[in-house]
């Protein structure tokens, strides 16, 4: 029988369970990414589970977030992280080396290994024909533990590229075709699997592009072949031993098929403030621009930069535009300066700053308010830039760039100048002394952690109660995101691994209130209702467990993204469905939910009864029975604890 690149891979990695769509399965994981914001609360979760050495390897943490020192907290953070790595056997990227997506690629990526992050941009490793899946921390502390990923066996979408790629067209805008078409949710429990002709004209980087926004997409992850060019790029980085050809067979048949002919696409462009709003960049061709920013893990290829150089160089940016130039990694700053690009940006009037995540995430290079900032980032969602009252649009560089030099919204093929085409220079190698080496294991077990204030130890999650009688605290809209429910930026991003800090951010954009009226009904428990694609965008599992700390029990919605599905329950939070989407329209805050025999309800299937008021209501539950067994304990770490293994020492003697 044919198969798909993606069954493939899964098959390699499969523990348990069956590759029909939609049943759980287990999956082994051969590698770990961690990242600043989310990993401590990682570090801190494997401290809790007694764990004395990571198994999967490499495991890799980058400081790639919190990078701006305006105080001792991120600062004291990175210590604490170092010496984490020290103590558990993990490599460590400081701050410097840039976003851990385009680093982990350069450094430590391999074509059909298994990777699991916590950060809902790992997909990117897809690019190089990795199984990589974005995780809450919980569940990728547990893979370091040497534990299974679990997860909804994911259908197989092929996309199908023919053809090549216009002048003043790149890979931004073939993601943003796939957006325009299906939506922030179009592939939720699905993988990406790109083929075809159009392949070749792509590049790795390109490649990282697709792969990294598949995710906004809702995709679990999104895979490339591994080919000439996969093979070309790990020999740029001096890692050609590490490459192996991959392919789906011929004639392999996918559940559902896209094409997309490269050489019909034009520059498009998503419009705030979701990053499926996309039109052509000529239908607001003309409105005034107040920033222009390059960089991210959305666009992080050294010819991402130099087509922006190439473009500028000898002319001025507008006088009232902010060029804001965001290296990705420490290797393409110095490729680009070896090749005399950033001179050219630089003379141009554009603001350089360190590699890293920085403005993506709102940490530094917030917009002024309700002024247009066009971002080559992976998302725009409401106040993700730092700047409550923002307008991000989401675009290529070409497109980026262009207006930075006329001060408006500019479709680039309006130029006049042809179009660069820069190539990546031939040797992109990173250098071993970047990153610090895990300590042996007889030298690991002496490291004491560096923990400060604002690493408290985590609180411990009572039990789901088998009766639920809970009051609805809050009601959203569709799409709500994990931005949302814990905000980002400079001002509580440093507080993320304090749960008690970050904990009085809640909800605070879309529900002011929601923070008070929980304590006030404290640890007799409350619900939220949610929309459609409830908790998308990243997979900061903070946006559950703060939350459940503050009294959350259950989750209804008319559907839940797939990362926050899978924290609610890892944090003793009940996620439901609405039969009927419109019982939706029944629930408003203030009503009580009551439910009776929840654990043989649970048991029993996929129906949920419970009572809005006094009157019946309906609702659903995917849940395996591992995750009910995790809800009723308390969450993974009582779970985990509880269960009659031997202990971590023990397995590994």
């Amino acid at each position: 029988m044919a198969d798909t690149l993606s069954h493939k891979l899964i098959a390699a990695h499969l523990i348990d369970g069956e590759m029909t769509p939609g049943s759980e399965i287990a999956l082994r994981m051969d590698q770990a990414l961690l990242q600043d914001v989310l990993g401590t609360l990682v570090m801190l979760e494997l401290d809790a589970m007694g764990l004395d050495r990571v198994r999967t390897d490499p495991s890799v943490q980058y400081i790639d977030h919190t990078l701006i020192q305006q105080d001792h907290i991120n600062a004291d953070a990175h210590l604490f992280l170092k010496s984490a790595c020290e103590r558990l056997g993990v490599w460590y990227s400081g701050p410097g080396n840039g976003i851990s997506h385009p680093v982990h690629m350069e450094r430590f990526g391999i074509p059909g290994q298994s990777l699991v992050g916590c950060d809902s941009h790992t997909t990117a490793a897809g690019a190089l024909g990795m199984l990589a899946i974005g995780a809450g921390g919980i569940e990728v502390a547990m893979a370091m533990a040497g534990e299974p990923l679990y997860l909804p066996m994911p259908e197989v979408i092929g996309v199908h590229l023919e053809g090549a790629l216009p002048d003043w067209v790149s890979a931004k805008d073939i993601i943003l075709e796939l957006l325009r078409r299906h939506g922030v949710a179009g592939a939720k429990n699905c993988i990406l699997e790109y083929h075809g002709p159009g392949l070749a004209s792509l590049d790795a980087m390109d490649r990282h592009v697709l792969a990294n926004m598949g995710t906004e997409m809702g995709a679990t992850t999104s895979v490339f072949p591994s080919d000439e060019v996969t093979r070309e790029f790990m020999r740029s980085r001096g890692r050609e031993a590490d490459w192996t050809p991959l392919a789906a067979d011929p004639g392999c048949r996918y559940a559902r098929l896209e094409h997309i002919d490269l050489s019909a696409l034009e520059p498009l462009i998503a419009l705030p403030s979701s990053p499926d709003k996309v039109v052509p960049v000529s239908e607001v061709a003309g409105e005034p621009l107040y920033q222009a920013y390059i960089g991210s893990s959305g666009n992080p290829g050294f010819r991402d930069f130099a087509v922006v150089a190439e473009i500028v160089k000898g002319r001025s940016v507008a006088a009232n535009v902010s060029l804001d130039i965001n290296p990705s990694t420490r290797q393409v700053l110095a490729a680009l300066i070896a090749e005399d690009h950033l001179t050219a940006l630089v003379e141009a009037g554009a603001r350089l700053h360190q590699p890293g995540c920085n403005g993506c995430i709102g940490m530094g290079q917030a917009p002024a308010a309700g002024r247009n900032s066009l971002r080559t980032v992976p998302r725009n969602f409401p106040g993700r830039s730092g700047t409550l009252e923002d307008s991000v649009f989401l675009c290529s560089p070409e497109t980026a760039a262009a207006s930075a030099l006329t001060g408006v919204i500019t479709d680039p093929r309006t130029l006049a100048m042809p179009c660069p085409h820069p190539r990546e220079p031939s040797d992109m190698t990173t250098r071993e002394s970047w990153f610090v080496p895990p300590l042996p294991s007889e030298q690991a077990h002496k490291v004491t952690l560096l923990a400060t204030d604002n690493t408290p130890s985590l609180p411990p999650i009572p039990p789901l109660p088998t009766r639920i009688e809970a009051p609805i605290l809050l009601k959203s809209g569709d799409n709500v995101s994990t931005d949302d429910i814990m905000p980002a930026g400079a001002r509580v991003l440093p507080l993320w691994s304090n749960v008690f800090a970050s904990a009085e951010h809640t909800f605070e954009a879309l529900d002011p209130g929601y923070v008070a009226r929980a304590r006030e009904r404290g640890e007799a428990g409350h619900a939220i209702v949610g929309g459609d694609n409830y908790g998308q965008g990243s997979s900061r599992e903070n946006a559950a467990l703060v939350p459940r700390l503050l009294g959350l029990q259950l989750v209804v919605a008319k559907s839940i993204a797939r990362i926050h599905w899978q924290n609610l329950p890892c944090f003793g939070v009940l996620p439901l469905t609405f039969t009927d989407p419109a019982d939706y329209d029944r629930l408003a805050p203030g009503q009580t939910l009551v439910i009776d025999d929840l654990p043989d309800q649970l048991a029993a299937g996929g129906e949920v009864r419970a009572r809005l008021d006094g009157k019946p209501l309906v609702l659903a539950h995917e849940l395996s029975p591992r995750q009910v067994a995790i809800l009723f304990a308390g969450g993974v770490i009582n779970w985990l604890r509880g269960r009659s293994t031997p202990s971590s020492k023990e397995a590994k003697a």
